[in-house]
């Protein structure tokens, strides 16, 4: 009963081709100790029978086959508008969650100031089946030019980040949002209307959420109480900028597609949501610019998108900051 009082969770999961996570997350979702939950599953692509894999040993799953691969940002916002939760948990495809995950995420939004909170997250090998003490994520921050990254990440977890605090922004991965801040945040077009930004289709979309739930005085906040294991099939770059080789043999590894998608959302995010533009994220764009001219020449073919897009973000920005 006092679940109940607490409020509905709604879990949502996209899978694209994830028979291998299926029994490892769904288990762990439904091993929760708290109880009061629906799950739905969003298949995006199914050549590997994942879908019938659930049917099969998770008949409590309703699962959306839109029979298409809608990418992250719409799967989610089709999943959301069909949820029926006070709070929407989003758990992507290889994430397991420790057994009080949920519990301790809800008990965040004890404060009504908050619209949406990260656990701390862990790296998850796959291959072997291996929990490990490697940071993945312990929520977002934001610096000055513009670039976002996962607190912590590639660093052992020794404790250094287990004190509760406000964070600029939470990972896609697992985060707990309360509905009606996502309802108050969401982008309203006609006759459609988006939580998530789907011009994105996919990256950066989970920042810019967290962002504009910043802009209507929501917080976003880490619960480290709350642990998970992420395989993080997407992959990250250790370092980042600081070591340029590992850079480029991380963004070597992403499909052309994800390539263009992280260049074209990095801008959108930022221009979308600043109240003005730093000379660091000028800077730095020059910079992003002069690297993909030389390591990723085919990026560049992204660009006129972008110009056909502006207008729209252009809305969208003054959406937001109105």
């Amino acid at each position: 009963m006092y679940q109940e009082e607490q409020g509905k969770v709604s879990v949502i999961l996209v899978i694209y081709n994830g028979k291998k996570y299926i029994k490892p997350v769904f288990d762990a979702i439904f091993a929760q100790t708290y109880r009061h939950l629906e799950v739905i599953a969003v298949i995006n692509g199914n050549e590997d029978k994942s879908k019938e894999l659930i049917e099969q040993n998770y008949s409590q799953v309703k699962i959306i086959d839109p029979g298409v691969n809608l990418w992250f940002a719409k799967g989610n916002n089709l999943a959301i508008r069909e949820a029926s939760g006070e709070f929407i948990q989003l758990v992507n495809q290889d994430l397991v969650l420790e057994p009080g995950y949920i519990e301790k995420m809800v008990l965040a939004f004890t404060d009504k100031r908050v619209g949406a909170a990260t656990g701390k997250l862990r790296q998850y090998n796959f291959d072997l089946g291996l929990k490990t003490a490697i940071l993945d994520s312990t929520g977002i921050v934001m610096g000055k030019s513009g670039r976002a990254r996962d607190r912590g990440q590639h660093e052992v977890d020794k404790g250094q980040y287990d004190e509760s605090r406000e964070v600029f922004a939470v990972s896609g991965a697992g985060p707990m949002y309360r509905r009606s801040a996502l309802e108050e945040i969401k982008y309203c077009e006609q006759y459609k209307c988006e939580y998530f930004d789907e011009d994105f289709v996919a990256y950066w979309e989970d920042v810019d959420l967290s962002w504009r739930l910043n802009h209507c005085q929501y917080k976003n906040v880490y619960v480290p109480q709350a642990l998970g294991y992420h395989g993080r099939t997407a992959g990250s770059a250790e370092k980042g900028y600081l070591h340029l080789f590992k850079y480029v043999q991380h963004h070597k590894k992403l499909s052309t597609i994800n390539r263009r998608l992280n260049y074209k959302n990095h801008i959108f995010m930022y221009l979308k949501n600043s109240k003005w533009i730093h000379p660091l994220f000028i800077l730095r764009e020059i910079a992003m610019l002069g690297y993909i001219l030389i390591f990723e020449i085919s990026t560049v073919r992204v660009i006129p998108e972008m110009f056909r897009l502006w207008p729209k973000m252009r809305c969208k920005r003054r959406y937001i900051l109105q």
